[in-house]
């Protein structure tokens, strides 16, 4: 099973969670590639910043001293939160033909459910204009669909808002993000 290899520091916190007694340094990360939401140990006397990167692989970590294992949605802290938004939304801007790509190719799920209605505030009447639209001309920005489907929420809202919800585990169905 493959792993993360890099993370991103969301929260560093040097005396561990508040209401907790333990007193153990503690950060919340990202990983890099499947997005994983990760407590992490730092090595001792290892001070941490908000978007560093570090590495967790296999073998010698010069940082991390030990993975704690998943980050449990509940305990992300209001820091670790407002980065995560922050890492989405410049992931999207990062990959934007991607997630042109995705409304240019997304299909139905099965006869009464399409992809599409997956994002939040998009519905049957925004996935017909959008099929109708793409049938025309395929979108070359998140922009140009903004502009191209009248009253369509904010695409790059939408996906930031579904990203988080899969990386945090609240949704089935994954459009965005791969599972190891």
């Amino acid at each position: 099973m493959e792993k993360e290899e890099n993370a991103i520091i969301l929260d560093y916190l040097p005396y561990g969670y508040p209401l907790e007694k333990k007193m153990m340094p503690l950060a919340q990360a990202i990983g890099t590639k499947f997005f994983t939401l990760l407590q992490l140990t730092p090595r001792r006397g290892v001070k941490l910043d908000i978007n560093e990167v570090v590495y967790i692989g296999e073998g010698k970590r010069d940082k991390i001293y030990f993975i704690q294992g998943r980050l449990p949605e509940n305990k992300l802290t209001e820091t670790a939160r407002a980065q995560l938004h922050t890492f989405v939304e410049k992931h999207i801007l990062e990959n934007e033909q991607k997630f042109v790509s995705f409304f240019n190719n997304a299909e139905p799920i099965n006869t009464r459910m399409h992809q599409l209605e997956l994002l939040p505030g998009f519905g049957k009447k925004h996935t017909e204009a959008i099929m109708k639209e793409r049938s025309v001309k395929p979108f070359e920005s998140l922009d140009d669909l903004k502009k191209r489907v009248l009253n369509l929420p904010d695409p790059k809202k939408a996906i930031e808002k579904r990203m988080v919800e899969e990386i945090t585990q609240k949704e089935k169905y994954n459009l965005f993000l791969m599972r190891p």
